[in-house]
């Protein structure tokens, strides 16, 4: 069994608690907007490599004393890392032989199945909301977002603590009626432990270029910090649950 990893970053606190390893896999099923990473889109592509999961253990170890000092783990994020499920499932049952947490950071427009063969063996799902509104979702990453609302409900049945990340795009995400929308969906599942607030960033823009795609948000600045603390505010109220504004 071999998975094809886009790139990995050994020492990050961006993707999880504690000190992580973050493992970027290849390949996704969106398209977003606002992607900074479309060079992984395509499941195969020349920068990427493929790790056996001998080889992937043996990077991953390095880590562990520092895993262990921070409450830290691994992660794994993409593309869409549940495209590559068998493979992190083994990862992940080797890691949790060896005391070290896991995570996974995934849009979940996949199939039931893929996210229900990784809930046994993680401790940590870091879930995407892209759009509460299914049309907006299409328009947005190329797709509508009903197995992304199911599929969090089912982590959530599974009583796996859940991350919510939301990305505040500006013109497309930023609407006080969708983000109220959210919240009142999140309110229920009392797994979700917090939501994190990413404001939209064009850092990425340039791997666009690189792979003759055309940006379409060419128009849109990140949102000014008094919007962030103003929705941070919104989902705290009535959701009740930890929000946590990104840099």
């Amino acid at each position: 069994m071999l998975g094809r990893i886009h790139s990995i970053d050994t020492f990050t606190t961006l993707d999880g608690p504690g000190i992580r390893t973050a493992i970027f896999m290849q390949g996704c099923c969106l398209q977003c907007k606002y992607c900074h990473n479309p060079d992984t889109w395509k499941a195969k592509s020349g920068d990427s490599k493929e790790y056996s999961p001998e080889a992937l253990m043996h990077i991953i170890m390095r880590g562990k004393p520092y895993f262990d000092a921070s409450g830290g783990g691994i992660t794994f994020s993409g593309g869409e890392p549940l495209l590559q499920h068998d493979f992190i499932k083994e990862i992940f049952v080797r890691c949790q032989q060896t005391g070290i947490s896991t995570a996974f950071d995934s849009s979940l427009y996949v199939s039931q199945n893929m996210v229900e063969s990784l809930l046994d063996c993680t401790d940590l799902v870091l879930a995407d909301i892209k759009h509460i509104d299914p049309i907006k979702s299409l328009n947005l990453v190329g797709a509508s977002n009903e197995s992304n609302l199911s599929n969090i409900e089912l982590i959530n049945n599974y009583q796996i603590p859940i991350w919510i990340r939301y990305v505040v795009v500006p013109g497309w995400t930023d609407d006080v009626k969708d983000v109220e929308a959210m919240s009142r969906f999140i309110t229920p599942l009392d797994y979700v432990e917090r939501v994190d607030l990413l404001p939209y960033h064009s850092l990425g823009k340039h791997k666009w270029a690189m792979l003759g795609l055309e940006y379409k948000l060419d128009d849109i600045h990140p949102p000014p910090p008094g919007q962030m603390i103003k929705l941070k505010s919104i989902i705290e109220e009535l959701t009740r649950k930890q929000v946590v504004i990104h840099e």
